[in-house]
């Protein structure tokens, strides 16, 4: 009898290859589930792995199997109503079957489904697939904050985990042939002297003997040194006017745009810090709760936080060492001379200073043009790039519009 025994470093009943090969198999059908299940997700919940189901019919591949065997005898079943090439009438009432017709319409939804649970990587890693940041490739790296262990040649001392056999055996060879030489040299001169000195030969044959093969001092140990490790990173500043006329339903959409573009950029940077500034008339630095939750009251002006970003960016994230991006959340409510003012300091400060500034709206009526929207619409920069959103699940197609894999 035949007995497998399954070494393989996975969980048992789990292959890691089969695993792989189906996710690369079925992307498409897996791409879809997700996108699926992003709609009834919260934004809490999103960088969570998960349960897909995929319709059997997908996936369904043909297989061998072992037959009955032998001879056999059957009758098929015939029928007295049709012969060959007669065209068979469609159901009444479009049903694909018989009944009495309750179940109409839902051949669909009935079928099979293959349920795969995909972990935490697996998920972000379709969830933002097809997405790219602009002008990745001029990245900067940061000052030295994480060290890694790095090969430094070899020492004489060390722990034995750390000993080099190879190089251990290759000092010691070489300090047998070093301390050899002279005595082989002089045993070769006494054997072709015409009278042999026996004794003076077997005394120098003696101390070559003597020369151990691996001494103390011809052990060789790894040694490995700390060295600075240069980290990319990036600081993301989240702008949101909390005046009045900013609902808690429009600063639920910030906080859901916010959070997705904050999980999209740490897939990209080792390290990525958040600046929250509010605005009313005036602009304030504060923490993530007294962002999306402190009431506040007060006109619009949008040209005290694009100050503020400036102002935070060149003293204490130069651009020569962080990436910065920008994001924006108005319901483009602005008056006077503002919306013009912003645009301008936008255009002239703070995009020389970032990689990427999305501006998102959250208009109370979509088919009207707001005064911030018309004048960020004169902006032309390939660093900037606005969009609108009026719903829940019109923040991730806006995220993919902003960041979509620009084509090689």
């Amino acid at each position: 009898m035949s007995i497998v025994i399954d070494r393989r470093l996975n969980d048992r009943n789990k292959s890691a290859v089969n695993r792989e090969r189906f996710l690369r198999r079925y992307k498409e059908q897996i791409r879809k589930s997700v996108s699926d299940l992003i709609s009834k997700r919260s934004i809490t919940d999103m960088d969570r792995g998960g349960s897909v189901n995929i319709p059997t019919k997908d996936i369904g591949e043909p297989t061998f199997h072992h037959g009955q065997g032998g001879d056999r005898e059957m009758v098929l079943p015939g029928n007295r109503k049709f012969n060959r090439g007669d065209k068979i009438q469609r159901p009444d009432g479009g049903g694909g079957g018989g009944g009495s017709g309750e179940g109409e319409g839902e051949g669909e939804s009935t079928s099979d489904e293959f349920a795969f649970t995909l972990s935490r990587e697996e998920f972000m890693n379709l969830f933002f697939d097809d997405l790219e940041l602009p002008h990745l490739i001029r990245n900067a790296v940061g000052d030295v904050r994480e060290y890694k262990m790095q090969r430094a040649g070899y020492t004489p001392s060390g722990v034995p985990a750390n000993l080099s056999v190879t190089r251990s055996l290759r000092q010691a060879m070489a300090r047998r042939i070093a301390l050899g030489a002279p005595l082989r040299r002089q045993i070769s001169e006494l054997e072709a002297a015409e009278v042999p000195a026996d004794e003076e030969i077997a005394e120098l044959q003696k101390r070559l003997d003597r020369i151990p093969f691996l001494d103390e001092f011809d052990l060789r140990f790894r040694h490995r040194v700390k060295v600075p490790q240069p980290i990319s990173r990036a600081v993301m500043f989240c702008l949101m006017d909390v005046s009045a006329s900013m609902t808690e339903g429009k600063k639920d959409l910030a906080k859901r745009f916010f959070t997705l573009l904050y999980l999209f950029l740490s897939r990209k940077y080792q390290r990525v810090e958040l600046v929250f500034i509010r605005h009313t008339d005036n602009a304030q630095e504060v923490d993530e709760h007294g962002f999306f939750h402190d009431q506040q009251s007060g006109g619009t002006v949008v040209l005290s936080a694009l100050k503020l970003m400036q102002e935070i960016a060149v003293a204490r994230y130069p651009s020569d060492a962080w990436n910065i991006y920008g994001a924006q959340v108005s319901d483009g409510d602005a008056f006077g001379a503002d919306p013009e003012k912003s645009r301008a300091f936008l255009n002239e400060q703070v995009l020389p200073l970032s990689r990427y500034f999305a501006y998102i709206e959250v208009p109370d009526d979509p088919m009207r043009t707001s005064p911030l929207s018309y004048a960020y619409q004169r902006i032309e920069s390939d660093k900037f790039a606005m969009s609108s959103v009026t719903s829940k699940g019109e923040v991730y197609p806006v995220l993919r519009e902003l960041f979509k894999r620009e084509a090689a």
